[in-house]
């Protein structure tokens, strides 16, 4: 039987999730579990430490990598350990090349398999899906992801909340960060503006997740579900802007509870370049990580293409980057999105924009 899978979601470091997953861990010991510390990165902060005391932990494995000795959780260590309860902390965390897998949240996985109890922590932005987002509200790409589906698939999902002010303060008293990192803390990622936003999507997501629990249906009847159901069709191109319409496709696929399939669409013959190839590779990459069907059609019609696979699919939405179009061609009914919608009637077109609406990345 899997084990039950807690995961304590945060707007920011320092709002307290390693705490509360030790604390929880304590409790648990109280009351005759049998616990165990997989994993604790407890950032050199006093009271987590000492939270941390009389709770086993089981020892790191140690990887040799460049010239360096690095620390991973030592997952089969953990499994022959078989406890009941183990504490995992930053689930999104990327191993050390040479590690049995590649991020933390696989490592959780197999622990799960095993049987065996798991709280863990994660901060919103590394959801993939808000990844866009997140860069926008606040200027920082956020590098480590991982799938959404990982909260999804979670037991329960528990927001551990802080108000900006109030991590502002234990930021500035020197609990979340060594004094020589106060001040650049408060002054980039850490503004209130920034922490603001980041909770807003912290609120949003647990509020979302409740939802979506409560209002699962089961159908014995694929045909029936499908029947029911909205799928979503996202016309996409390699490179940043395709990577964006697909994660702001996937957030509203999960609010219609919508299946999703992503087209891409060239010419027959069509010879890519290096960057583009490298562009697609990425854009596939982040189709697998969403659950998205990646779908490939070589077509020199565009409209003739999506009305096919849209047909195919059962597509109820399209979203797509708005075209850059004369006024002559849409004045005169030629432009690529006047033969789709004509192409497409009652599926539901949702344009994008074809930039961030915020913050610019640097090349």
């Amino acid at each position: 039987m899997r084990g039950r899978y807690r995961i304590l979601l945060g707007a920011a470091a320092g709002v307290g999730k390693t705490y509360r997953m030790l604390e929880e861990g304590r409790q648990a010991l109280d009351q005759g579990v049998d616990v165990v510390i997989g994993y604790l990165e407890p950032h050199d902060r006093p009271d987590t430490v000492a939270l941390a005391e009389g709770l086993e932990v089981v020892p790191r494995r140690k990887i040799e990598h460049g010239g360096v000795t690095l620390e991973e959780m030592d997952v089969e260590a953990v499994v022959r350990r078989v406890p009941e309860l183990a504490l995992i902390d930053e689930l999104a965390h990327t191993n050390a090349p040479g590690s049995q897998n590649q991020k933390r949240y696989e490592d959780i996985e197999e622990v799960l398999d095993a049987g065996i109890d798991v709280i863990s922590t994660v901060n919103i932005q590394h959801l993939e899906s808000l990844n866009d987002l997140v860069f926008e509200l606040t200027g920082v790409r956020v590098r480590e992801t991982v799938p959404d589906r990982v909260l999804d698939e979670a037991d329960e999902v528990v927001l551990v909340d802080l108000t900006p002010d109030d991590l502002r303060e234990r930021i500035q008293a020197g609990k979340v960060y060594p004094a020589g990192r106060i001040e650049s803390a408060l002054q980039n990622f850490f503004k209130a503006d920034n922490l603001s936003s980041l909770r807003q999507l912290a609120l949003r997501e647990v509020a979302e997740d409740v939802e979506a629990r409560r209002s699962v249906v089961t159908f014995d009847d694929p045909l029936a579900r499908r029947a029911i159901g909205d799928r979503i069709l996202v016309l996409v191109e390699p490179g940043p802007s395709g990577q964006r319409l697909l994660r702001r496709a996937w957030r509203s696929g999960q609010r219609l509870g919508a299946d999703i399939d992503a087209l891409w669409v060239h010419p027959p013959g069509d010879s890519l370049s290096d960057r583009d190839r490298t562009a697609l590779a990425a854009l596939r990459r982040l189709a697998v990580t969403l659950g998205v069907h990646f779908l490939e059609e070589e077509d020199g019609d565009f409209v003739a293409a999506v009305k096919r696979v849209a047909g195919d699919r059962g597509t109820t939405y399209v979203f797509w980057i708005a075209p850059q179009e004369r006024r002559l061609e849409l004045a005169l009914g030629r432009s690529q999105l006047y033969r789709l919608i004509e192409a497409l009637p009652g599926i539901d077109i949702r344009l994008s924009a074809d930039r961030p609406r915020g913050r610019q990345e640097p090349q």
